[in-house]
């Protein structure tokens, strides 16, 4: 199975990069990415790949839901990494239908290290009232929402983004697995 990816890489390295060779030497002194992707570690949802992006264009931070906690010193390092040294002013959170980390949040059953990582997201289950009819699959999209636009307000928590707040621009976004689309929510 692993030879497949050593593969890819052969494949890789005599095709696009062989092809693309200024661009990569370029890249490899320096990178200048524009957009900071705050997303879902999901293996369906690749930043570069569902934004036709190139490498060295995105700096990205992935985690089970997409989650941003200021008790997280990771997203906290990135943060300031990517704002204050990078000089990205965009940042994105981007949530995506189907996740498996928010439908666990929602039917309950986890791990204890896997709640204790939802645990920042739970009161997003109070965002989609129980008394309205909605099929699992529309709860869980709400809820998708629901959290990609509470932790889009948590980064304004962080003392990077407070310290020039008026130049950071936050983003909410959804992909959908189904269409290939990213919808703003925030």
């Amino acid at each position: 199975m692993i030879e497949k990816f050593v593969n890819g890489n052969r494949d890789f390295v005599e095709g696009n990069f062989l092809d693309n060779q200024a661009y990569y030497h370029k890249i490899s002194r320096q990178q200048k990415p524009s957009l900071l992707w705050i997303g879902c570690a999901d293996s369906r949802v690749c930043p570069t790949t569902i934004t036709n992006s190139q490498l060295g264009e995105i700096f990205v931070h992935r985690n089970i839901a997409n989650i941003v906690s200021t008790g997280d010193t990771s997203i906290s390092a990135v943060l300031e990494y990517a704002i204050g040294h990078l000089n990205i002013l965009d940042v994105v959170v981007c949530g995506h239908y189907n996740c498996g980390g928010i439908q666990a949040l929602d039917t309950g059953g986890n791990t204890p290290i896997i709640e204790k990582w939802l645990q920042p997201a739970t009161e997003i289950l109070d965002t989609v009232r129980d008394d309205v009819e909605l099929s699992s699959k529309d709860r869980l999209k709400q809820l998708v929402e629901a959290n990609v636009r509470l932790q889009v307000n948590r980064l304004t928590d962080f003392p990077i983004i407070k310290d020039i707040n008026e130049k950071v621009r936050l983003h909410g976004w959804v992909y959908d697995l189904e269409t290939g689309k990213l919808a703003s929510v925030y």
